[in-house]
């Protein structure tokens, strides 16, 4: 069994509040991009977890990595032996490691199916994770577990994810936020939502890790019709009208900045 990980981006994010429980109160609308890590599952006597890939470095204990914790969150006959291709840099605003418990959740699904609770499930791993599973373009609230149908109208259109290379964990993210609470979702297609939407993390964000203005300035000075951080960053994306609008942007940043990553998707 095969399962990817879909990249996750905040097409807006709002942060509304700090709660009681030091928890942020968010209004955000997610979307996945059909790249991401790759998941191969296979029956095993006891749950085994093996990661490679351009970014396994950055997960050396595979007990603590989140994909184990997702398997051993459902219950099942038996375990599984999990190869995860980490195609996603860490720490990045991606989801990537709560993509990869939703893929693993997916896997589940197939083999044994899941549990009646397994959004409850899901969320004790993380806020992201419920979104994760369904990896469908939603609208999360609260923590960003309370989730809502959200508008495909953006199903298909073209991505580019670019990263500087530079981890940035979410914590201190939220940590520099000033508080403010500037207003709430707006309504309407998903394009509206992002157009007129907006990412609250970004300054903080910039003020921890300057490098993400420098790359929000590279994919603004392309055909995009939308730039923005994603989640908490590093990692920002840009979003276009064609396939060529697309591609020449991605030539650009790499001849201009060799050294930052990127991936190229649609909008599933």
């Amino acid at each position: 069994m095969i399962e990817i990980a879909y990249a996750k981006i905040n097409l807006a994010l709002h942060v509304r509040r700090r709660r009681d429980d030091g928890y942020h109160e968010l209004e955000t609308l997610f979307a996945f991009v059909d790249s991401g890590d790759v998941l191969s599952a296979r029956s095993a006597e006891r749950d085994e977890l093996r990661v490679f890939g351009e970014f396994a470095g950055a997960l050396s204990d595979p007990f603590a990595n989140i994909a184990m914790q997702a398997l051993g969150a459902l219950p099942r006959p038996g375990g599984m032996a999990i190869d995860l291709e980490k195609n996603l840099p860490v720490a990045a605003g991606l989801g990537g490691g709560s993509a990869d418990a939703g893929a693993v959740f997916r896997l589940v699904e197939q083999a044994h199916g899941l549990p009646e609770d397994w959004q409850a499930r899901a969320a004790k791993l993380g806020a992201d994770v419920p979104a994760c599973v369904e990896s469908v373009t939603c609208i999360g609230r609260g923590t960003g577990t309370e989730l809502a149908p959200g508008p495909g109208d953006l199903a298909g259109t073209h991505v580019l994810l670019v990263n500087p290379r530079v981890p940035l964990p979410t914590r201190p993210v939220f940590a520099a936020w000033d508080g403010a609470d500037r207003g709430a979702l707006p309504q309407g297609s998903a394009r509206e939502i992002a157009l007129a939407g907006r990412n609250d993390l970004e300054a903080p964000a910039v003020s921890i890790c300057p490098q993400i203005a420098d790359v929000l300035a590279a994919l603004g000075g392309t055909d995009a019709w939308l730039a923005r951080m994603s989640g908490s960053g590093a990692t920002c994306f840009a979003l276009y009208e064609s396939a060529q609008g697309l591609r020449e942007a991605s030539d650009r940043l790499a001849r201009e900045q060799s050294h930052w990553w990127q991936m190229q998707g649609r909008i599933r």
